[in-house]
């Protein structure tokens, strides 16, 4: 029995796949592993670059438990299961005229698994999904249900937001909603100088803002998304399907798969990225937030106080130049604001992400090891669900309220039913 991750860069080969079909079943299945001393993982879209969800025992698939379980409008909440890909929990909410306040550019992810790894998208006045989550329930380490929220176990809630699916399996999270609301999308191309040089005013001058480097290139492509009480302007259908499926998925998978062929053509074909020129479009959120991912690569990105972020990505820059690494992927840079959890990539601090991508099949870890070597010195925290090489010695001091979450995972898991080879290597066991 064979599981693969969505980039394939992790395989696992568990003794038993559970599919439970309720929070019950799934809770007998934790209880029974723990009795027997085994060790359960579970897993959602596999949308993770790391081994945080990879068992060769016991692995367990939270598909079932999906959709929306209630909605409370006064308090503008809505209770879904934790298996609920973010997509169909976009599609659920617009159908109720509610929306997410703030989505990552990926939306394949289950809710649990997108929230227990620190994933955000990007605006420095909105945090990361975590923020949102205003309850929960989940499975311990002993096979009980933990209701998590508010007025209950709060001290729970306040660490397990961000789990790294080390506490329990979640089964149920409640979320803060927002009404349906229309992002106006301005992409621009614009000099790298120039978006290092005036980052200050394009971050805190927009809802929402992002870029992406092109390696080889001085140039920078541009997101300014901003809320618009106007009606939704969306690309035409045939131009967005151009521009969108074709040109960002299946000409430039084409053109990932010729640089993968012959590497010394890439710093050519880079040239051609940043000459789509400029487009606005509006329409609701989740359509701007997320967008269509065909072509697939292995990530790294780690977050850093956001004063760092023009001085990171110009080491990373002379880097390239200097080592001469072939890259046919943007590097991304986004912002968020702070928060209070404790293993949030956020924590503490308003932050700004650095991405850098490499295309399947191509070599990787020297590259990603080098720009680690270059965020350590900017104080940077790997996403829990993002390729990293760093252990538990180095992130305790990365993060003030470790201890907490140590102590936490000992209250929840004490025998470690939720092991595996990265909870070792990141929490010490």
């Amino acid at each position: 029995m064979k599981w693969t991750n969505w980039a394939g860069n992790q395989v696992a080969r568990p003794e038993s796949i559970e599919d439970p079909r309720d929070e019950e079943s799934l809770a007998e299945v934790v209880r029974s592993a723990s009795q027997q001393g085994r060790a359960v993982k579970v897993v959602g879209s596999g949308h993770s670059f790391t081994a945080a969800a990879v068992s060769n025992d016991v692995m367990v698939r939270v598909g079932a438990l999906s959709g929306i379980r209630s909605i409370d409008r006064a308090g503008m909440t809505v209770t879904v299961g934790a298996g609920t890909p973010l997509w169909r929990l976009n599609e659920l909410l617009h159908a109720e005229g509610l929306a997410l306040a703030n989505l990552g550019d990926i939306a394949y992810q289950t809710v649990a698994g997108a929230i227990s790894t620190s994933t955000h998208g990007t605006g420095v006045r909105v945090g990361g999904l975590a923020t949102q989550v205003r309850g929960m329930r989940l499975v311990d380490g002993h096979g009980n249900v933990v209701v998590a929220d508010e007025m209950t176990n709060p001290d729970v809630l306040d660490v397990a937001r961000v789990g790294v699916g080390a506490l329990g399996a979640v089964t149920e999270c409640t979320l803060s909603v927002v009404p349906t609301f229309v992002l106006e999308a301005r992409e621009v191309p614009m000099r790298l100088d120039r978006v290092l040089g005036g980052l200050d005013e394009l971050v805190q001058g927009n809802d929402h803002f992002e870029f992406f480097w092109v390696p080889h290139t001085g140039w920078a492509l541009t997101k300014q998304n901003n809320r618009t009480d106007e009606a939704p302007r969306p690309l035409p259908r045939i131009r967005g399907w151009v521009e969108t499926t074709f040109m960002e998925n299946i000409a430039f998978g084409a053109v990932c798969r010729a640089g993968r062929l012959f590497p010394s053509a890439i710093p050519r074909l880079a040239k051609a990225l940043p000459s789509s020129g400029e487009r606005t479009y509006s329409d609701f959120s989740h359509k701007v937030f997320a967008s269509p991912r065909l072509v697939r690569f292995y990530e790294m990105e780690q977050a850093m106080p956001i004063d760092a972020a023009a001085p990171a990505l110009s080491e990373i820059k002379a880097m390239v130049e200097r080592k001469g690494y072939m890259l046919n992927f943007p590097v991304e840079v986004r912002f968020t604001a702070a928060d209070d959890i404790p293993l949030s990539t956020a924590h503490g601090r308003v932050s700004a992400y650095i991405a850098v991508h490499v295309y399947k099949g191509m070599e990787h870890e020297p590259f990603m090891r080098d720009v680690e070597d270059i965020l350590r010195g900017h104080d940077a925290r790997p996403h829990w669900g993002k390729i990293h090489f760093r252990d538990a010695a180095e992130l305790s001091g990365l993060y003030p309220r470790w201890s907490d979450f140590v102590a936490m995972r000992d209250r929840l898991d004490p025998e470690g039913t939720f092991r595996n080879e990265y909870t070792r290597r990141v929490f010490g066991r």
